[in-house]
């Protein structure tokens, strides 16, 4: 059985940086295109970042040139940097992974972590 776990989350404030990781097992990374979506209170899951099988990176218009999409087939792990944060980004973060390309939609992903907390203070 696939199993993804996010890691990395916590508090930080505004400007500052983190780095959230997304370990799988029961199955090879490669296997998958991953993607990190995010989702506030209140607030419908939302798409962050995605990165295909061969390292094809694309990210959503809020996050675009602050946060980064990485994938170690190697150490069946995948990455979200994310550098400038803002209070808005405060979230839950979850990793997914999808048989299918990578994908903006939540519903094309098979399987999701449970999420790891995000929250950026002003």
């Amino acid at each position: 059985q696939v199993q993804l776990v996010e890691s990395g989350g916590g508090t930080v404030q505004a400007g500052g940086s983190l780095r959230l990781s997304c370990g799988v097992s029961g199955s090879p990374l490669s296997t998958y295109a991953m993607g990190w979506f995010r989702q506030a209170p209140g607030q419908e899951r939302e798409f962050v970042a995605t990165i295909g099988r061969g390292g094809f990176t694309s990210y959503s218009g809020p996050v675009k040139g602050r946060f980064t999409i990485s994938r170690d087939d190697g150490k069946n792990t995948a990455y979200l940097e994310m550098n400038s944060l803002r209070p808005e980004d405060t979230a839950v973060y979850y990793c997914a992974a999808t048989f299918a390309s990578d994908d903006s939609r939540p519903s094309s992903y098979d399987f999701w972590g449970r999420g790891t907390q995000v929250t950026v203070s002003s």
